[in-house]
């Protein structure tokens, strides 16, 4: 969707923004969706797209060469959404950030530069399975479990650890960041947009028609973002480096396992817990060790017990995997069980308050 041109004084590429390009993008827009801190709708964006298309285009190439970002482009109203539980406990809820349309265009043809640059080089290592063309949670699954039951299989013993970052995306360090985009290659125009995009961001959060007064985000990829999720993809993908066991990514959702037969084995897999707690010390992030949790896997599993720094991990029986219930034997029944139960309080309530019993009103219910 964007074309490049050489300047002569400098090995860079100069982005090139179409009016057309613009009106693809503004055609597309979700009329339903909320508009962000600068007030401008979707609605009214798409329905203007004719008139509005090229001074955009204008606009969004200056921003991207120069690497100046509008201050309305920065600003996020948090609006909490429901999540499960009790309805007065603040911690039930997730923060969405809810940011400017046109800025969040941008965003778009920005990340399909970043992502073809990635694509192109093969940057982001096998093991990440999140926000990535042809690849999702049953891959991530897939590909885990295929290595591991075949090690269970052939009679091995294998440790499986659940680990759990401390609000991942809301932690990650700007400076940090910025250093790994500049290793993986990405060009000085992109690099130095993205930096001053997450420079002097600010926030307030609205409810039921009220907002807080403006505060600075000092740290974290914005979620709610366009670009959020494939930054967060460069800055967690060093995590491998150095580790002898399979780790797998889904995001920030990453589990580590290994063979556990002879000492030597869980010493191994302790050495990796240990490598994977310094790459977080060292990136400044923190692993929430008590929600971390051990699965072992095999007959003739010892339970070793490993830690995380200080802190011991508990042993499970039974973890919620990407949404999918995996326990110690390898047994998807409680999945099953879980799946059915749920579909027979559905089927009971359409029982209760439906009378009809035509095809014509039952199977679309």
């Amino acid at each position: 969707t964007t074309t490049t041109t050489t300047n002569d004084t400098a090995e860079e590429t100069q982005p090139r923004i179409t009016k057309e390009i613009v009106q693809e993008y503004l055609a597309s827009l979700d009329v339903f969706k909320s508009p962000g801190p600068d007030e401008l709708h979707p609605r009214v964006l798409k329905e203007l797209a004719d008139v509005i298309s090229e001074p955009l285009a204008v606009i969004f190439e200056n921003s991207w060469r120069t690497g100046e970002v509008p201050a309305d482009w920065r600003r996020a109203n948090v609006v909490p959404i429901f999540k499960k539980g009790e309805r007065e406990d603040p911690n039930n809820y997730r923060p969405v950030g809810l940011t400017s349309i046109p800025g969040k265009i941008l965003e778009q043809i920005i990340k399909q530069t970043v992502c073809e640059h990635l694509e192109r080089n093969a940057v982001i290592t096998n093991s990440q399975h999140g926000f990535l063309k042809n690849k999702s949670c049953q891959t991530n699954l897939i590909s885990f479990f295929d290595r591991t039951t075949s090690l269970v299989d052939e009679g091995n013993a294998v440790d499986v650890a659940y680990l759990d970052f401390s609000k991942a995306f809301d932690k990650v360090p700007h400076d940090i960041l910025v250093k790994k985009l500049v290793k993986c290659g990405l060009d000085y125009a992109t690099t130095q947009w993205i930096c001053n995009w997450l420079t002097d961001r600010t926030q307030r959060v609205l409810i039921n028609g009220s907002s807080s007064s403006w505060r600075r985000v000092t740290s974290g990829v914005p979620q709610g973002s366009v670009l959020g999720p494939v930054l967060f993809n460069i800055f967690i993908n060093d995590l491998d480096d150095g580790l002898k066991g399979i780790l797998i990514k889904f995001a920030d959702d990453t589990k580590l396992g290994g063979v556990a037969n002879t000492p030597e084995d869980r010493i191994t897999l302790q050495n990796d817990l240990d490598r994977l707690e310094n790459w977080a010390k060292t990136n400044k992030m923190n692993f929430n060790r008590e929600k971390c949790k051990v699965l072992h896997l095999g007959k003739k599993n010892e339970r070793h017990k490993y830690k995380m720094g200080d802190t011991w991990l508990e042993s499970s029986t039974c973890e919620k995997d990407l949404g999918v219930l995996v326990d110690h034997k390898l047994d998807m029944s409680q999945q099953c069980d879980a799946a059915a139960k749920k579909a027979n309080a559905i089927l009971g309530c359409i029982n209760r308050s439906i009378a009809s019993r035509s095809r014509e009103v039952i199977v679309p219910l």
